[in-house]
Parts: structure tokens; C-alpha cells; sequence
């Protein structure tokens, strides 16, 4: 077992609960390994490694091969974003006395499974003066942490004859923020109107005094409710991980890891790590958007002179659709106490090695890339001579739903495309499992494709 990669592994899901997390900490990884803001690099050439960032929520590094970009690229892909809880523009309230924060789900979740549990607040404050303040909150031994309350099960008679979609209400989801209770009951009107201020009052004045944040400075900001408390192993034999946003954080370690660690011959390697997957992969740092393409077309214009050609959109085009990609992406793990959601024989297990998927999307293919065969032959071959494990799989069975990755979206440009990343066990809850060895075997899957 390689243990470096997996305790750095850990670390990446400590330090990346939110994309502009992951982002930064790419970021500071790859300059350690002598990449360079690509708005600093006027001409490149074969060697030379380039990162591009698009609002500090998607990022793109490359690493120039010696043959014509219009060859086609290397690329390894993956989203950064995952289920969680964000924090609305008019979230502060109170009502009897404790503060809340009104918030809005964010992807698929089961929403009961993130009562009660302790949460954190990560993300930016951006204020008018032009200043970002980052929060953290919840993280720190130190730290207060946040939850949503629950009805006890005494009361709950009515809440446990509803369905699961529906006993916890999407509105109900708020995070307790604060609390304060008077010494003194009200007497009349004007002190109950000053009761009902004075938590929210004091919770305003943490704020400021920690922060510089006023009450409508929520407005322009960008706050997300995780999980609090770091990745952990799992199991007495250790062989497991547990920990918040595994799903795609997996993939996207194991690939820029890898690409970190390659070096770039012929054909350019690249890793691409992007935003808004779990709702559509829409938005500018989406992989729906321009915004890997206009990155592309940003290398290509600095490396024209010296790999063979001027830039011309028909040489952007010809890049793209001449790449090969993986779209690193996570599938179900086989749940033996739930096993009649999948079929056995086409199910990913945990420990079987990375996981393709040939097509992924709902009940009959809906909205999949179904990669060609001639691709996978040639990625059968690539990791069996790289002795890699690994494992063809479905999400589950044909009738109970589905996924989609990113793939489908690179699949416009014409390229070769196949999912392939991790098993992951309890995929979008608030606490994911994987296997130690499939990280492993996804980092070494990778480093063997970059060699196409």
C-alpha cells in the first residue's frame, strides 16, 4: 500500500470541502511541481507546465508534450464540487431565541441524513470595499460547530408515516446559528420585540468583531454547509476511508496526483478539475461551459510557434476532438446488505480496482457517453501490461435509476471518452466510504494512461 498517497489523499479532503479549496490546493501543489499561472507565460514550449484557473472554482493544467497540439491531448477529468448545504443571500433569522441560517440544498442528497450531525461553514464573504474574507468555521478542536435539530421520537409520530423524501422538508434545513435566553421574561410588547432581537443582535456582533461581515454582506457571499471533522480510516483493518466528499474528490486527487507525477512525451497530458457537476455541470466553471476549450485555445496560442503551426480555430478543433480523456468519476459500490438494487455480475466492489464504465446515465442510456470499444481495448492492454486493477461496472440495475459524469460533455468535441474512477460505498451522504487499494489503483490507472 502506498501510504504516502493515501495520508496526502486525506489531507486534500481535510483542506478541499469546497471547490475554491480544492482549487487552491492544486494550485500550491502544482507550482511546487514547477507549474506556472499561464498569465504569466508568453510562448511555451514542449515541457513546459501551465496551469489555467476560472474563478478560483475550475482549474486546467497542462503539460506540453513535443508533438503538434492538433495531435490531441492526454486528459484526465474531474468535478470538485459535491452534495452539501448552501447558505441562502438573506439567511440570518431568529425565532424564539436562536439564530438560524436559512439554507438551500446543493445536488442530491437524502436530506435526514444531515439532521443532527456536527456541520462546518466554509467558503467567502466578498464585501463592497473589494476585500474576500475566507471562513472557516467548525473544523478547529477549538471550533464551535453547527446542526440542524430534529424532532425527538416521542413527538414523531406524524414525521415517521411520511415518506423519507418528505418527513425532513427542504425549508427545514436550517442551521442552528446561535441562541440566547432572556434572564428576565418580558413584560409587555416593546421587551418582547427587544427579546426577540437580542440573539441575532449578539450573533451580528461576533461577526463584526471576528470578521468585519455586516448582516448584508450575506449577499455577496458564498458560504457552504459541510460536514465537520477530518477524513478517518475505517474499519479494524484499516482498509477503509471515511470522510466527506469522496465523491469526485477521489478522482480528482488521483488525477492531478498523477499528472503531477508524469512527464509529458509526444502527446500533451492534462488535468482538468471542474465545478457544478452535481447539478448539470452548468455555470461558467462548469464542464457544460467554454471555459476548458477557451483554456485549450490559450496553450495553443502560446505554443503555436513552436509546435508546428499558428493558432486557427480549426487547430483548436482538431485538438479536441484528436484527445483521448477519462472522465474520472466515482461509481456505486456493490451493497451487499442492499444487494437487489444492483446486478451482481455487472456491480463495482470495493478493492476491485478502478472502475470503467463504458456508458453511465438513466434507465435506458439517458444522458450518457457510451465510449467506443476500440478505445477500451486499447486501455484493457495499457493496464493489464501496467499490471492495474481493475473493473468493468454498471451503477446499478437497469430500472432503479442512474447517473451522469462529464463525460458526455467532452464527447461533443468528438473525442475518445470513458468514465473511469472510484468504488465509492454511500455515495452523497454527508460520510462516503471508499477502499484504500481502489485509490491506489486509480492513481496508478491514470499515470498509465498519461503514457498514450
Amino acid at each position: 500500500m502506498n501510504e504516502v498517497l493515501i495520508n496526502n489523499y486525506k489531507d486534500f479532503l481535510n483542506n478541499g470541502k469546497t471547490e475554491r479549496e480544492c482549487v487552491a490546493y492544486i494550485i500550491a501543489q502544482a507550482e511546487k511541481n514547477g507549474y506556472k499561472d499561464i498569465e504569466k507565460v508568453n510562448v511555451l514550449q514542449p515541457g513546459d507546465k501551465v496551469y489555467v484557473q476560472k474563478m478560483h472554482k475550475a482549474i486546467a493544467l497542462f503539460n506540453l508534450g513535443s508533438d503538434n497540439l492538433e495531435q490531441g491531448m492526454n486528459i484526465l477529468g474531474a468535478h470538485i464540487d459535491s452534495p452539501r448545504l448552501d447558505v441562502k443571500q438573506n439567511p440570518l433569522y431568529e425565532k424564539d431565541f436562536t439564530v438560524y441560517l436559512n439554507t438551500h440544498y446543493y445536488g442530491g442528497i437524502k436530506k435526514y441524513q444531515w439532521v443532527t450531525i456536527p456541520l462546518a461553514i466554509h467558503g467567502v464573504v466578498c464585501k463592497k470595499d473589494g476585500t474576500t474574507v475566507h471562513i472557516s468555521i467548525g473544523e478547529k478542536d477549538d471550533d464551535p460547530v453547527f446542526c440542524i435539530s430534529d424532532i425527538l421520537p416521542h413527538l414523531a409520530q406524524k414525521q415517521m408515516k411520511e415518506s423519507a423524501s418528505d418527513f425532513i422538508p427542504g425549508e427545514n434545513l436550517d442551521v442552528i446559528f446561535g441562541s440566547e435566553t432572556p434572564a428576565v421574561k418580558a413584560k409587555d410588547d416593546s421587551e418582547k420585540t427587544a427579546e426577540k432581537e437580542c440573539a441575532k443582535k449578539n450573533v451580528l456582533r461576533l461577526l463584526k468583531d471576528a470578521y468585519g461581515i455586516e448582516e448584508e454582506d450575506f449577499g455577496s457571499a458564498e458560504l457552504e454547509i459541510v460536514p465537520a471533522g477530518k477524513a478517518r480510516d475505517c474499519g479494524l483493518d484499516r482498509s477503509l476511508i471515511l470522510a466527506y466528499g469522496q465523491d469526485d474528490r477521489s478522482c480528482a486527487y488521483t488525477s492531478f496526483r498523477a499528472l503531477l507525477e508524469s512527464t509529458a512525451h509526444t502527446r500533451t497530458n492534462v488535468c482538468v478539475c471542474v465545478d457544478k457537476e452535481e447539478i448539470g455541470s452548468v455555470g461558467a466553471t462548469g464542464m457544460g461551459s467554454h471555459f476548458f476549450e477557451n483554456a485549450v485555445a490559450e496553450v495553443i496560442a502560446r505554443a503555436a510557434t513552436c509546435l508546428k503551426g499558428a493558432y486557427s480555430e480549426l487547430s483548436l478543433r482538431r485538438a479536441l476532438a484528436n484527445s483521448t480523456m477519462l472522465s474520472s468519476d466515482v461509481n456505486a459500490a456493490y451493497d451487499p446488505l442492499n444487494g437487489d438494487l444492483y446486478d451482481r455480475e455487472n456491480a463495482s466492489f470495493l478493492g476491485g480496482g478502478i472502475v470503467f464504465n463504458k456508458y453511465t446515465g438513466s434507465r435506458g442510456k439517458s444522458g450518457a457517453s457510451d465510449a467506443n470499444p476500440e478505445f477500451i481495448a486499447r486501455l484493457r492492454k495499457l493496464l493489464d501490461d501496467a499490471e492495474v486493477r481493475y473493473q468493468m461496472a454498471e451503477l446499478g440495475k437497469v430500472d432503479q435509476g442512474g447517473g451522469g459524469t462529464i463525460a458526455f460533455e467532452c464527447a461533443k468535441y468528438g473525442m475518445n471518452v470513458l468514465d473511469a474512477g472510484v468504488s465509492v460505498l454511500s455515495m452523497h451522504a454527508p460520510w462516503e466510504l471508499t477502499a484504500k487499494a481502489d485509490i491506489e489503483q486509480a492513481y496508478n490507472a491514470y499515470k498509465a494512461f498519461l503514457t498514450l
